[in-house]
């Protein structure tokens, strides 16, 4: 089993979303987060004042997923959030230990299908 987390920006969370349904992924967890890249923040002018934001708003999106489709929900998700400025955001592919779903104790590869 592999863990997909994707960082990516807030307004290509609509298109990732669908992306996944298309590839017959059932199951993600979306979370709004702040950090800063290579972007080192943003500049922004609030009444004629400008200030820096320094953590910029983000959504982490984490998949648990097969093996075998591992490389393809990366791929769906970069292609997805991609617009080609600074700051599209990273994917992680991890190795996923366990996996225990709660209501009917189904572990490994079984507790992460539909």
């Amino acid at each position: 089993m592999r863990m997909v987390t994707a960082i990516i920006k807030p307004s290509r969370i609509d298109e990732v979303l669908n992306a996944m349904s298309g590839i017959g992924v059932q199951g993600l967890t979306v979370t709004e987060v702040k950090g800063y890249g290579r972007q080192k923040g943003q500049t922004g002018v609030y009444r004629g004042a400008e200030y820096v934001v320094q953590l910029v708003p983000k959504v982490r999106v984490d998949v648990a997923c097969d093996d075998a489709i591992a490389d393809k929900v990366a791929e769906t998700i970069a292609n997805a959030a991609k617009t080609g400025k600074i700051g599209d955001g990273k994917i992680f592919v991890s190795d996923l230990q366990s996996a225990i779903r709660i209501r009917t104790g189904e572990t490994g590869a079984e507790a992460i299908a539909g």
